[in-house]
């Protein structure tokens, strides 16, 4: 039904309303003032941007932190997305570059700087979407459970597509790594994610 609603709501919304604005167009108008066009935004973003910072960090302590941290910059901020970036990747990279700075300021291992041989095995063409893998377990703690064994930087890849719907040039944009080594990164996620997933329902 909610679907449904929303379905509505955006079929009937005035392309003057702020419900039916680009992201970039609602950021613009909250620097001018308008706090419903901030609220809009939020309400779009919150619930990917907070789940993609608790599968890379595994803390939900951290992840409130960093959380409210990303919300708090954007607001301070006067700057907008840049060159060809859109606000949803500009808001994943905020909240990024704040739980990197809270891993440096507690002398934390960055776990997203660990190295791994990615070309040691062939990796196959056979993808699934990762919406679909989130979808194979009903049991969010086995999901996250399973997310947490992955590489840290095959994780991020895999939940910046998942949760903050990031295209893979966007990613290999927002990461600062080769589209190659992305697409790489999210076979071989997709790849571990479906075998662990499978192990569950045999089990």
């Amino acid at each position: 039904m909610s679907r449904l609603k929303s379905f509505l709501n955006q079929l009937f919304a005035s392309p003057d309303s702020p419900t039916a604005s680009s992201d970039e167009a609602l950021l613009a108008r909250y620097r001018e003032g308008d706090g419903a066009a901030f609220e809009i935004l939020y309400a779009r973003h919150r619930q990917g941007l907070y789940r993609f910072l608790l599968g890379l960090s595994g803390k939900p302590e951290l992840t409130d932190e960093v959380f409210q941290e990303t919300w708090l910059s954007l607001i301070r901020s006067a700057s907008q997305p840049q060159g060809r970036a859109t606000f949803r990747t500009w808001l994943f990279q905020i909240a990024r570059n704040r739980l990197i700075d809270h891993w440096r300021k507690h002398g934390a291992q960055q776990p997203l700087h660990d190295s791994y041989d990615e070309q040691v095995h062939a990796v196959s063409d056979e993808s699934t979407d990762p919406a679909e893998l989130l979808n194979l377990s009903r049991d969010s703690l086995r999901l996250e459970n399973a997310l947490q064994t992955l590489p840290a930087d095959q994780r991020e890849v895999f939940l910046l597509r998942a949760h903050g719907d990031l295209d893979l040039a966007q990613i290999a944009s927002l990461t600062e790594t080769p589209l190659e080594t992305v697409k790489s990164r999210l076979r071989y996620a997709q790849q571990k994610l479906r075998r662990l997933l499978a192990e569950e329902v045999l089990t």
